[in-house]
This record gives C-alpha cells, structure tokens and sequence, in this order.
C-alpha cells in the first residue's frame, strides 16, 4: 500500500468520521469539557484551531511550539497546526527561560500555545526574547491574560470564520504532501545546544505503516500516555493509537502514575526502564518482607513463568506439567501482579535507555509482555524492536521491515530508512556529520545476533575509561543499582579513575520507612544519610545487586545525596538523562573525597 494512505492527518480525519461519538482524547483527573473528547469533537476542535491560525495570518509551514503538561487540548493543538499546514515544536514544560527562548528563536516561531499559568508567564518572558513571537494560546481559561495578541483556547474554538478563512484551509488541506515538514524535535542537548530534527509526513507515515505489520491495536483499545509527548516516543506512539482508532488517555501529573494506570486500566502504554525498575523493586521489596512461605510461592512461580514463556517463544517443549503449574501460579500469584497493572495490558513499548535482562524476565514470567526497542528522535523513535512472538531478553529485537541497521568502525550502530529524519534545522554541517555514505550514525555501540536481533552494548561517548585501561558502560552499572527500591537516581564516576565510585539519590519514602522500621532517629535527612547504619545498609544492598558485574564495573565507593538531579538545576534533560558534565561539576568535592583526595 502506498505510503499516501499513512498521511497522519487523512487518517484521523477517517477515523473521525467513522468513530463519531466514541471517545478518542481523555483527560485524566480533569473536568469537562475535556474529560471525555469524541470523535467528531476532535475534528471539529483541530479544524477550529486550524481556522483561527489561518485567520491570524499563519502562514503554510509557519511553525507553532507547544508548551504544556500531557492532555487532550496538546493533540487537538497538534493536529490543528497540521491541518493548517504549519510545523510543531514541542517544548518540555520542564524547560528553562533560557532552554525555551533557544528552541523558539531557533525555530523562528509564530505562536506559542500553554497549558496553565506557570507556561503562561514564561512564554510571555520568551515573547520579549523572540520577535517573531506574535500570537500566544492558552488552554487554560482560568489565566489571566495580558496582551490582546494572546487569546484562550476556548475563545478560539467559540468562533466563526469567514467563507475565505474556511477555503483557505480546504485548499491547504488538499495540497499537503508526505515531503511536508511535520515536526522539529528538539534533542536533549546533554553535550551542547539541542538540534532541531527535522521529521516530515513521509517519516510518520512510514512509521505508522511499518508498526502495523508488528503490532495490533484495536478500535478503542486505550492507551495511558503519561510520558511527555513533547518527546519523539510518547508523541509518535500517540499518532499511531488515533490513526487505528485507539483511545489515548493523557495524565499530566505522574505522580497519579499508580492510580491512573488502576481507573484507566489501558490495553497498552509506552514506559522508560525506570518504571519497571520501580514496579520490580517494589515487589520483590514486598516479597523479601513476606513471610518464607510466600517467599517459596513466588520464586516456585517466577520460576514456572519463566519456563512457560520459554515455551510460548518456541524456545522450550511444552508439557502438561509445566501447562498445570502454570495455571495454578497465574491464578495464585500472576493475576495479582497484573491486576497492578490494570489486569489487561496487551504489551508496553519499553524505550529511552536499557532494560536490565532480570527486570525484562521478571515481566515475562508474570505474562506482561514488555516490548524492548530501539530508536532516537531522529528516526521517529522506532529502529528495532522486540515483538510478541520475538521477545529476545537483553536484546533490542529486529529492525521494522523499512529499515536497515549494519555495525561500523568502533561497533557504531549504523541506520538507513524510510524513518530517518531529513536532517538538523538550520545546520547542514551537522546533518553531514550525522550521516556516513548515506547511514545515520547513532552513537551507540552494539552487535547483532545471527537472528538479526541487535544488542546495545554501551553509549560511544559516554564510555568511561579507568585508570588501570578497563572501559566501563556506565548506563549498565547505572540499570542494575536502579533496581534496589531504595536508590532513586545513580550517576557512576570512573573516567582516569583507578576503581568505580557513585552519587546516589535515595528513595527516600523507602529509606524513611526503612530508618523507622530499624529505630534509627534523627532531625533531617542530612543526619539520615551520615548514619552508619543506613551507609552499612547499602554497602550490603550494593554487594548484592551487583553480583552479575565485573569485579572492575563494581562501585566500590559511594555518597549520598540528599537531593534530586533535576532540571530545573541543570542536572538532566526533560528525558531524565544525566548531564554527566553538569553533575560532576556540582558534586566535584564529593567526587574528589570519594578518592581521598581534598583539593
């Protein structure tokens, strides 16, 4: 099938008029009008949205930014730049003053669309910073506004326009083609000023078509989006949910991630390594705390889930045995653990950094399919990925059926395909350097199996090399100390050192527990992390989660941190990666006594 067919704005539009009053867009904890948003709401909303920009004078391939939390008014305004045939920059409501006026000026914006007060305020400061700036969207009506150039959301949707506005947009509608500019994401910037990646409609749809020959989503299966969708994963998995007909359901507090996936209860829902860390650590926690003969129950049964989905993967015979074990560990044991989860997950896409082998097998085993892949932002996410029927542990899976990948000079993963972006906004000699005879090079080392599964080994720049020669993938020391359900963040230092040291950011709901639990008092979190007891009780929780690590990757020195890396301080991207430079210049004197050195 031509890829025409994929165009990202044709396809909602049919799925409009075939779906009417069934619900597309819901709003997690927010009240009506935006709750619940139909089919035909939907369409009619982008397509108000579309008119009123026409009507201001935005221009075809004008570019608009969104700036705001996850919810359904961040698709309508997406699709209703598409439909008037501008380009959308998404920006992290996490940014900075400073991250947010770089990426307008850069992109040269014209309107600004925000969420409540706190986007508000800071668009009008990148108002003053960006001239090209002329037009601000609130969703929010409740904000005040200060400018007759800035207008609510729902002002916008209350008008009428006139027979030429409404032309207009028929005809741009009708000469849209896949060599449009769709999209400029920006890049976390973790090394340097973020890159606007171009991606056009011939990338989204060659997306969309090639997920549709790994993956089934129904009509009206519902899909949790609580990763950001100004990032390439949740905004690109977003378009693919609507354009087969799926509900998509925003959550823009994370902190609500437990009970919105309980009341939700979604078939499918894109998530980071880090939450099923969280959801791994907490149960084997609650486990270990169990009495032994429940201890015995669970193992006896992660035990059994292992086998079995050996054999659902072709791997293993199957036998009735191992088919009545399993019955039996799925109603004790299994259903429960699922139930966690809302009880009826399909699968979860699972991507932005690397899933531990332990935590992939334990979701296996309790029949929650976890979909490893691989991707950037600058193929539309998606390069390889695992499959129901292709569950590989510790491999990233095989590339979609459009794309190539082959191993380069120093084991760089190497990309060509329909997905790739067409390159960097108003860099060229940075898109000459991020290609080599016509392949993107990614900047991830890795290996392919003789099945074609690719495997990442470790980040090419991030690669850290000790004293005494040893290369250390950091990210992997990282993934395994993320497991323990008292560690919240982890940033490991071995760059010219002679052994591996760490910052680390308890979790502190669980140390606290723990601390009281223990009888250990003390006036501040400060005293907290000195105490020998809590400084002994990871001693001893390093040496066990680090059992499968190479004497010289272990860390054998460690501070505590009573502070979070945010971004608001500069210390990771709106995606959670470490700013490695950042943090080791903050923590610097940490660092230094870690090896004995005061200077």
């Amino acid at each position: 099938m031509s890829l025409e067919n994929y165009h990202v704005v044709r396809l909602l539009q049919k799925q409009s008029q075939n779906l009417g009053e069934q619900i597309a867009l819901e709003g997690f904890d927010m009240a009506a009008p935006w709750a619940q948003v139909s089919w035909r709401r939907f369409n009619e909303i982008s397509h108000n949205i579309a008119l009123a920009l026409i009507e201001s004078g935005f221009e075809t391939q004008d570019k608009a930014v969104i700036l705001s939390p996850n919810c359904p008014q961040w698709t309508c305004a997406d699709i209703g730049i598409l439909k008037a045939r501008g380009v959308v920059v998404p920006v992290y409501p996490t940014s900075t003053l400073e991250q947010a006026a770089f990426i307008v000026n850069d992109a040269q914006a014209k309107v600004i669309f925000v969420a409540d007060e706190k986007q508000y305020q800071m668009a009008c400061e990148v108002q003053a910073q960006c001239p090209t700036v002329k037009q601000i969207v609130v969703f929010n009506a409740d904000v005040a506004l200060i400018s007759a150039d800035h207008t609510h959301l729902d002002d916008m949707l209350s008008r009428t326009f006139a027979a030429p506005v409404s032309l207009s947009l028929t005809t741009r509608l009708g000469e849209t083609t896949l060599d449009d500019l769709l999209t400029l994401i920006y890049t976390s910037g973790t090394t340097g000023d973020p890159k606007g990646v171009m991606i056009d409609y011939r990338n989204i749809a060659s997306m969309i078509e090639q997920h549709d020959a790994e993956i089934a989503i129904d009509t009206g299966d519902v899909s949790l989006a609580f990763l950001p969708l100004s990032h390439v994963f949740e905004r690109g998995w977003s378009f693919y949910v609507l354009c087969r007909g799926g509900r998509n359901v925003y959550l823009n507090d994370t902190n609500k991630i437990k009970e919105a996936i309980a009341q939700v209860r979604p078939h499918t829902l894109c998530v980071v390594p880090r939450f099923l860390e969280k959801v791994y650590s907490a149960v084997h926690d609650k486990v270990n705390n169990a009495p032994t003969v429940r201890q015995k129950l669970f193992n006896w049964a992660i035990g059994v889930g292992a086998r079995q989905f050996k054999v659902n993967q072709g791997r293993k015979r199957a036998s009735k045995l191992l088919s009545m074990q399993w019955a039996l560990a799925d109603k004790l044991v299994f259903s429960k653990l699922q139930n966690i989860l809302g009880g009826r997950l399909k699968f979860m896409p699972v991507g932005g950094a690397a899933l531990d082998v332990n935590v992939g097998g334990f979701f296996h085993s309790i029949g929650v399919p976890v979909l490893c892949g691989y991707g950037m932002t600058e193929t539309c996410a998606t390069i390889t990925c695992n499959t129901l029927d292709n569950r590989v542990p510790g491999s990233n899976g095989k590339p979609l059926h459009a794309m190539e990948i082959k191993v380069g000079k120093d084991n760089e993963i190497l990309v060509r395909g329909e997905t790739v972006m067409r390159g960097y906004y108003n860099r060229p000699q940075d898109t000459v350097e991020a290609f080599e005879d016509g392949w993107l090079k990614t900047g991830d080392a890795g290996m392919i199996d003789a099945e074609g599964n690719l495997y990442i080994t470790d980040r090419i720049k991030e690669l850290m090399k000790t004293s005494n020669g040893k290369y250390i993938a950091p990210q992997r020391v990282e993934g395994k100390v993320s497991c323990c359900p008292f560690i919240e963040q982890v940033a490991v230092v071995a760059d010219a050192r002679n052994y591996v040291s760490a910052l680390i950011v308890p979790a502190f709901e669980s140390l606290e527990a723990w601390a009281h639990e223990k009888g250990i008092k003390v006036e501040n979190s400060i005293d907290l992390l000195r105490h020998s007891q809590v400084v002994e009780h990871f001693e001893q929780r390093l040496k066990v989660i680090q059992h499968e690590l190479a004497g010289f990757e272990k860390i054998k020195k460690f501070t505590l941190l009573p502070e979070a890396f945010s971004t608001e301080s500069g210390l990771i991207t709106p995606t959670m990666k470490l700013r490695r430079k950042n943090i080791y210049a903050r923590y610097v004197e940490e660092i230094n006594a870690m090896y004995g050195k005061t200077y």
